[in-house]
């Protein structure tokens, strides 16, 4: 998967704890909830919200792919812990 390869490319040294990945999941699922209440609560046709929703949305995505999919390396590395 591309996305993978982008945070598993480098293998030098990092610090990585399994809460690492359990944090990164919970905190994945609350951002795609933000996305989702953001969604649902929007009025019609207001394209201001989709800003947001894009961002939210797209971490969370991000965030779940990674700590579900993802090597230790990978975790580590969307935490920026070298």
């Amino acid at each position: 998967m591309p996305l993978l390869r982008l945070f598993e490319a480098d293998d030098s040294q990092f610090v990585y704890k399994p809460s690492h990945r359990l944090i990164l999941i919970v905190v994945s699922g609350m951002f795609l909830f933000l996305a989702s209440l953001t969604w649902i609560l929007a009025p019609g046709g207001a394209f201001e919200y989709f800003f947001p929703i894009l961002i939210f949305g797209g971490a969370g995505i991000i965030g779940l792919i990674v700590g579900g999919l993802g090597k230790d390396v990978a975790v580590a590395r969307l935490w920026g812990s070298r």
